[in-house]
């Protein structure tokens, strides 16, 4: 987990982005992983209106207050939507192409990476929509993630994040959970992403079930409750600061 930034021959998510928002097709964005077969991002669906997003994507635009900051907002469709709504919205993406796209599409977009240091103004919410919090990439890395997490809250400021538990991957027939304790934790993925002639490093990326991010959350001084359940094993969490 560094403070990089990803440039666009490496880039096949944000050249995908471009794309389409510059002609309104793209090719196939192939993801591809050691855990699980090669899989596909329909490019369209990133910029979907709130009228097609998930229910727990909608649930997290409607309880956001305040300055927003959306992380890796890629082609910033939660953003023009809060904007709608008359929030303040700062996007970052660790993408020059991506974040090329939402300035173009009015918003204020800035390549940050959301573990760099230097970058510390306050928001009323923090918006880590479509698992965003997989950035942390693996579990021991938490703790640094909460750090920043405080880093950029306002006193009453809220985390409003969605993740899903993998623990239905290791589920037997009669229900038990059989996983090699050995192996890490089980949300620990691996992923790449090739579009076109581009092909992106792999990636860790975190899938979290609630009660390791509540652990986690709480160690860090901070309270987390769960605001939604979906349909298949995942959930809208909100942290907030703990009150006195």
């Amino acid at each position: 987990m560094d403070n990089s930034t990803i440039i666009p021959k490496k880039d096949p998510m944000g050249r995908a982005i471009a794309d389409y928002f510059a002609t309104g097709k793209a090719a196939k964005l192939r993801v591809l992983s050691s855990m699980f077969y090669e899989d596909e991002i329909p490019v369209d669906t990133l910029f979907r209106s709130y009228e097609n997003m998930p229910r727990l994507e909608q649930c997290m635009l409607d309880i956001s207050k305040g300055r927003v900051l959306d992380v890796g907002a890629g082609s910033g469709c939660h953003s023009v939507e809060l904007q709608k709504r008359g929030h303040e919205v700062v996007a970052i993406d660790i993408s020059e192409l991506s974040v090329q796209v939402m300035k173009e599409r009015g918003i204020d977009a800035r390549l940050v990476n959301f573990f760099d240091g230097t970058f510390c103004e306050k928001f009323d919410t923090v918006l880590m929509a479509m698992n965003g919090i997989g950035i942390v990439g693996k579990v021991e890395r938490l703790p640094q993630f909460f750090r920043c997490v405080k880093r950029l809250l306002a006193p009453d400021g809220q985390l409003l994040l969605d993740s899903s538990d993998l623990r239905y991957l290791f589920e037997e027939e009669d229900g038990s959970f059989v996983v090699d304790l050995a192996a890490g934790y089980y949300g620990e993925v691996d992923f790449e992403m090739r579009y076109k002639g581009v092909k992106g490093a792999t990636f860790d990326w975190l899938y979290l079930d609630y009660n390791t991010l509540e652990y986690y959350a709480n160690e860090a001084g901070l309270e987390c409750s769960r605001i939604m359940d979906g349909e298949h094993y995942d959930y809208v969490a909100c942290i907030k600061r703990k009150s006195c």
